[in-house]
């Protein structure tokens, strides 16, 4: 019996007729294609999930106000309108001093400087004292308009029985002369009238102030006291500061385009100033062979100083409507990109990213969204600083 047992054993195994996984797939035979089903098709809800997600984030990136708070913020919206901007050429350009505003103290005869009432760097105004200065010229013309007042002061009074008409006309003519000449030395009008009044001889000592001719700030003082200075030595140089000119170079070829009183503006570090065009030279610059064209710019803040180098910018036209918004009105997102707060419903706000394609003084031009959109103007800063303190990280799909 063993040797057949065997014999069944083997010819069983060789064909494969008895295995026990075979016989429990014949007994369930949807098992595999239900293992299939599984692999190859998702839950439905897993979409609505994502979805939902995604709903979620977008409200996150939302932000909602009251109007007190808007209010109390400063928070302007504007919706976008096309419309155009300057069309300019750009030129380099040098500061300069308002020459129209700046004045120089010299004297006009020879003396010695007996004490400094000013220095450079001090704000002074019109008539006020800036230096003593003392001349032997000066107290020898002193000395005489004291002589020639009282002369005439005592020929004036007699009568014509008296007096001749000539000894009369000399007298006048001798006080007259004395006035004139103190003045051309450089005393006010009010110092010889108040020494001729007086006619205090201790007065006729050569010793004179010379006067700020102008409102306006010292940048210049190359002198010493004791030094002794000619006629039109450099004593002080003034200028109103509030305002300069810049010289800009521009090409002949374009300068049909440029006009006096055409708005321009100029370049220094990272800042603009507005100005406009003041004049425009009838003659060429022999080294750079550029027409100069002079820019009038307000500087009330004293930023820009002779020497300086400068880009300068001259309006010419009007150029093709684009969007533009104040330059408050972008800030960063998280990721670094610009973007803009916009209005969806009243008191609510969403930043949407944008392109800044050009900057100019105050303002971006910027593309990526809709003409018409309400965008925050104004307040846009203190709108990304409540999503920061909220916890919301911002990012747009």
């Amino acid at each position: 019996m063993k040797p057949l047992l065997h014999l069944l054993l083997a010819l069983g195994l060789g064909t494969g007729f008895v295995f026990p996984s075979s016989a429990e797939e014949a007994h369930h035979p949807n098992q595999a294609a239900e293992h299939g089903h599984s692999e190859n098709e998702h839950d439905p809800d897993d979409g609505h999930e994502h979805q939902g997600e995604h709903d979620h984030e977008a409200a996150e990136s939302e932000l909602r106000l009251t109007p007190e708070q808007l209010t109390t913020a400063g928070v302007v919206v504007t919706p976008l309108e096309p419309r155009p901007l300057a069309e300019e050429i750009e030129a380099p350009g040098e500061v300069q001093l308002d020459q129209y505003a700046t004045s120089q103290v010299t004297p006009r005869i020879e003396a010695q400087v007996v004490e400094r009432l000013a220095r450079m760097g001090d704000k002074v105004r019109a008539g006020q004292p800036l230096v003593v200065l003392s001349s032997a010229e000066m107290a020898e013309a002193q000395g005489q308009l004291i002589i020639a007042a009282r002369d005439w002061e005592r020929l004036r009074k007699l009568s014509n029985e008296m007096l001749s008409e000539q000894q009369r006309l000399a007298a006048r003519v001798a006080y007259q002369q004395a006035w004139a000449k103190l003045l051309a030395f450089g005393m006010t009008r009010e110092q010889v009238q108040r020494l001729a009044r007086t006619g205090d001889v201790k007065r006729a000592d050569g010793r004179f102030s010379l006067l700020s001719p102008q409102d306006g700030t010292i940048i210049r003082d190359p002198f010493v006291v004791g030094q002794m200075v000619e006629p039109g030595d450099l004593l002080f140089e003034i200028t109103d500061e509030s305002r300069i000119w810049v010289e800009a170079h521009v090409n002949p070829e374009l300068m049909d385009q440029v006009r006096p009183g055409a708005p321009a503006r100029i370049q220094a570090g990272d800042r603009w100033y507005p100005g406009k065009v003041l004049q425009i030279h009838h003659t060429l610059d022999e080294t750079t062979r550029t027409m100069g064209v002079r820019l009038e710019i307000p500087d009330p803040g004293d930023h820009l100083h002779p020497g300086q180098f400068v880009t300068a910018r001259i309006t010419v036209g009007e150029g093709e409507p684009v969007l533009s918004v104040p330059l408050e009105a972008v800030v960063r997102s998280p990721d670094g990109d610009w973007q803009l707060f916009v209005e969806k419903a009243p008191g609510e706000f969403e930043p949407v990213e944008v392109e800044v394609v050009r900057q100019l003084p105050g303002r971006v031009v910027i593309e990526g969204i809709a003409p018409g959109t309400r965008v925050v103007t104004a307040g846009a800063f203190f709108l990304q600083s409540e999503l920061a303190k909220s916890g919301f990280a911002v990012h747009n799909h």
